[in-house]
Parts: C-alpha cells; structure tokens; sequence
C-alpha cells in the first residue's frame, strides 16, 4: 500500500474516531413506550469467573445479606428480534434466586451490596464498527461505600490513530445507592482533560435537574444520567421486559427507549458470554448486551451516529472484589 494512501487511512480513522467518540444519545422525541413482550430466562446456576481485585481500604460490611432474587418463570417469545466458558480466574457470587423480604428491600445498603461488588472495573477495546479493527481502549470503574457511589470511565484513542488525533473523552457519575439502584447527584464530561459545559445536577429533594446551562426542568423517578444508566439496567426488576429511562446526557434530559432483542451468545475477549441484547434507537442509536454471569453489566456497546458510523466497546477483562 502507497505511504500516502496508508496515512491518508490512518487519518481518516482518527476523525472519525474524534467524532464517534463524541457521540450523543439523541433524545428529541418522547414517544410513550409501546408494550414489550420478552422471552424471560432464569438465570443460569453456574457461578462466573473474574479475576479478583484487591479490596479498597475503605470496607463496608452489613450483619446479613437479603434473599436472593430467583429470576422470573420463561414467558412467551418477543415480538421484538433477539453456559459460556470463561478463563479460570476468581470467582464472585453466584446469580441471585430469589425475591427479598419487604424488610429486605427497605435496606438500600445491603440491596446494594448483594447486587454488585464494592470496587469493580471493566477493560475494553473499542473498534470501528465490528471488524475488530481497534480504534481505542476504555474502562469503567466503579465504588460503592457507605451508601454512596462513583462512576468513572474513560475512553481514548490508540496506536496508529492516536498519532493522527490524540483524544480522551472522560465522564464521572457520582450519588447515592437506593433500594431501587443508582441515584445519581452530579455528571460530568471532561474532554482531553479538560472541563465541559456538559454536565448535569439532580436535585432530588426538589425533583428538578439541571443540564448543561439550561433551566432546571422537571425531574423523573429514577431518573439516570449518561454513565450511570449502563450499570442501572441491571438493577431493574425485569430488563427483559423493556420500558424506558429518563436520562440526562449532559446535553438534554429526555426519555430514553428501550427495545429487546432478546438473549444472544456473543464473543468477546473476556470469553462467550450469554447475553440480554437491548436497544435504544433514535437518530443516535446504542445498543448494550447485558452478560448474566456477570450479575447484568455491560460488556459490549455500540454507539451507531446519523451517519451509520459505528463505535463498538467489547469487554477484554472484568475485575471485582470480593465482597
């Protein structure tokens, strides 16, 4: 390949990295969500592998931990379209089974607790679109103390691209853990270490939000903002029924829809994983696969903008605490 042709490739890829790694959920519209019918799947018994990491200093410990959740009885299929191996490493704990007391469920700390690890992380590769062509790396931290949490990730380019267009794109989440999963108070992105006026502020107690600069606007129940709702979808009774979210992207706070297309065995490089496929479409469409042996977090995502360009983000290793 001519050197000028092979600089001219690089390049292109590093614009277009520049812009999908911007891209925004788009959230014009506020359609009510039509009724979801899912196939509904019971967890599976075995317990997953994940390599291990070192407990934060800071430990939260409770007297007793809730019921376990037993997932719902299979139901009939969708309308909509839609027991893996992993590398030996550590083990966490095994899927919920059963359905918490009502006492249970008033104890936001050890809901939380039971459903995900106090410290976790998640490595990613991001390519351009799904021919594994690496474009960037990413990962997503995540602590939970004292009844309080912060979300952290960060996504930049690499190799070939990064000498054409150097970029990192970093956004913080930060609030408190309910029974019902993350309440977010503050959002944040920062671009190549720099403060944005993209942000967003959750007043709870008055049920106003505030996005960017804008007027505060009235605030939804279990509302989420662009970081948090990937990790609050397993936190939902049943996500294999759809709905929606109300979600602040930093830019807009809008209603974001949820399809199900259903359960799928992906590969990524953390493994095969079985997974529950959902889709939020609009003129930017992303779409999460949601790993059941690994408690319902994201470990694959695509960012689809206007123009049919893709940004996917594939899981290469998830690490916990032990609990």
């Amino acid at each position: 390949m001519p050197v000028a042709l092979f600089l001219a490739i690089a390049a292109s890829l590093g614009i277009h990295a520049a812009a999908l790694f911007g891209v925004d959920i788009d959230l014009s519209t506020e359609p009510e969500s039509p009724p979801l019918v899912a196939e509904l799947k019971p967890m599976p018994k075995s317990q997953p592998l994940v390599a291990p990491l070192k407990k934060p200093e800071k430990q939260v410990r409770v007297a007793a931990k809730p019921p376990r959740r037993k997932p719902p009885a299979p139901a009939s299929a969708a309308p909509l379209p839609g027991t893996p191996t992993m590398p030996p490493e550590a083990e966490v704990a095994a899927p919920v089974e059963s359905t918490p007391s009502a006492e249970a469920q008033t104890d936001a700390k050890t809901i939380v607790e039971s459903r995900l690890p106090e410290h976790g992380r998640i490595r990613f590769r991001v390519d351009r679109g799904d021919m594994n062509f690496e474009i960037g790396v990413s990962e997503h931290d995540w602590e939970i103390a004292d009844g309080h949490y912060r979300l952290f990730s960060a996504i930049e380019t690499t190799g070939l691209v990064r000498m054409f267009k150097a970029y990192r794109i970093e956004m913080e989440s930060r609030g408190l853990m309910t029974a019902q999963g993350f309440r977010p108070e503050s959002f944040v992105i920062r671009r190549n270490g720099k403060e944005t006026d993209e942000k967003a502020t959750f007043d709870w107690d008055g049920m106003k939000v505030r996005v960017g600069d804008q007027a505060e606007q009235p605030l939804d129940q279990g509302a989420q903002d662009l970081l948090s709702f990937n990790y609050q979808l397993g936190f939902l009774p049943y996500p294999e029924a759809g709905g929606s979210l109300s979600i602040a992207t930093g830019r807009k706070y809008g209603i974001y829809q949820l399809e199900v297309l259903g359960d799928e065995e992906i590969v990524v490089p953390a493994g095969t994983l079985r997974t529950l496929h959902l889709r939020a479409p609009g003129v930017n469409t992303t779409e999460l696969w949601l790993a059941y042996e690994y408690l319902m977090l994201p470990v694959k995502i695509r960012h689809v903008d206007k123009k049919g360009d893709s940004l996917v983000q594939v899981a290469t290793k998830i690490e916990v605490s032990p609990n």
